[in-house]
């Protein structure tokens, strides 16, 4: 037996994955991930990929970058964990102040304060807390939330509940916030003027329903979980300008789209716009520790503050026992100082063009309906060809050498940003030839 094979029985006895059917895991040959360097992983049985989807869209400068393993040793050397709740420490305090410096400018408020969360889900949780008590503590209470078809903002019920995918979301319906959805603008369905449909909508709702909302929620420029659903950034300018006018506060979830994807620091870049609260998470560490964050103006900052024998008391009870943890909090500090020091948001979008150029051929097989890209955040869409064909291509990629994950028939490619030529090349050429085995 194989030290895989023996792995993945022991795995099968004990263990429950996420996003996983069980019924079907052990069949599917998945990957015992050993080891990692750079943008390579390796098997317990020596066999070696690169990292097609940066280990779930986090990593930025590869695996095992010297100055964040650096930096993390020499914080756990001086202060493991210590509660945020009462107290503060300084990786917190200096990666607060590194977030603001590099928080969007442009139309709308300057994001000055940050909030620390654990992970995607619980950021978005904590901003649709904060909208909410918002709404409460500045006029009145406001219950509706408005967010997109197809949109995903993380698995727990709050940020279950601003999403629109089905395939996640519609078993917890009956448990959920109350939301009213809107085309997305990104949705092919829509036809070429999507986005103009998908502006008209949201026109129309907030007209309708704008006194009741406390919040917009996107993901804006690229739906990621939808299958990688680009957009047009008018429809944000038009998202800001809305809440603007029905004192509704407007949040751009950037846990997947932030951090470099897109090719700037923030996907909210590509409009000029900038929301009430902007959510991070994912490559916030490069990938090393889990550590999310929201960023928030200094108004709804502001709307918490109140004083002892205050008849109404405004304090923001939310939080969690690892918030701001010194360890994560040190990671991230050490991959933002690196990002800016290699000026890693400016090569990230000449590897998403080399990609994208690339991946051109690919666009062009039979049986490709689209490859979709923002930055170097692509999905290569495939024709139903029986069963689970974004799965299959995927798996004949890794005996090319290639890890990737499928988003049902959309095949994801997101690799770190520190790419090599090389390693681009490889890439392109094994999911060429993955989509040509599994189309022929």
């Amino acid at each position: 037996m194989s030290a895989s094979a023996s792995w993945i029985a022991r795995d099968a006895a004990a263990v429950w994955h996420p996003f996983t059917q069980h019924a079907t895991w052990t069949g599917d040959d998945p990957t015992v991930v050993d080891r990692a360097e750079g943008p390579w992983l390796w098997d317990v049985d020596g066999r070696r990929y690169l990292d097609g989807v940066s280990s779930l869209w986090t990593t930025t400068l590869g695996h095992g970058h010297p100055e964040v393993n650096a930096a993390i040793a020499a914080q756990l050397a001086k202060l493991d964990h210590s509660t945020f709740l009462g107290t503060t420490h300084t990786p917190g305090i200096e990666l607060s102040e590194a977030l603001v410096a590099l928080a969007p400018r442009g139309d709308g408020p300057e994001l000055t304060k940050v909030f620390y969360a654990g992970d995607g889900s619980s950021a978005v949780e904590a901003a649709l807390k904060i909208a909410y008590q918002y709404s409460t503590q500045t006029g009145r209470a406001r219950p509706k939330f408005v967010r997109l078809d197809h949109a995903y903002h993380g698995d727990t019920l709050g940020a279950v509940a601003v999403g629109g995918h089905e395939l996640f979301h519609e078993a917890y319906r009956p448990l959920l916030l109350e939301t009213i959805g809107v085309a997305s603008p990104g949705d092919r369905a829509n036809g070429a003027d999507r986005c103009a449909r998908a502006v008209a909508d949201l026109t129309a709702t907030m007209d309708a329903h704008g006194d009741q909302v406390c919040a917009i929620i996107v993901e804006p420029m690229m739906q990621g979980a939808a299958g990688m659903l680009d957009h047009d950034a008018h429809f944000l300018r038009t998202a800001r300008a809305l809440a603007d006018a029905h004192g509704a506060l407007l949040i751009f979830d950037e846990v997947a789209t932030g951090i470099g994807r897109t090719g700037r620091m923030w996907a909210a870049e590509h409009a000029g716009v900038v929301p009430d609260l902007l959510t991070c998470g994912k490559g916030i560490t490069g990938g090393y520790l889990p550590l999310s964050a929201v960023l928030a103006a200094e108004h709804v900052f502001a709307a918490f503050l109140s004083r002892p024998g205050d008849t109404s008391p405004r304090t923001f009870f939310h939080g969690h026992t690892y918030t701001a943890n010194p360890l994560c909090c040190a990671a991230a500090l050490a991959n933002l100082r690196v990002m800016g020091e290699q000026d890693v948001v400016a090569r990230a979008a000449r590897l998403g063009d080399r990609l994208g150029k690339l991946l051109e051929p690919v666009a062009a097989k039979d049986g490709v309906v689209e490859v979709r890209r923002l930055g170097t955040m692509i999905g290569v869409e495939v024709a139903p060809a029986g069963d689970r064909t974004g799965f299959r291509v995927c798996q004949a990629a890794r005996a090319h050498g290639v890890w990737l994950r499928p988003l049902g028939d959309t095949v994801v490619v997101m690799p770190p940003l520190t790419l090599g030529d090389d390693e681009a090349d490889l890439l392109a050429d094994a999911l060429d030839a993955a989509i040509d085995e599994v189309l022929a």
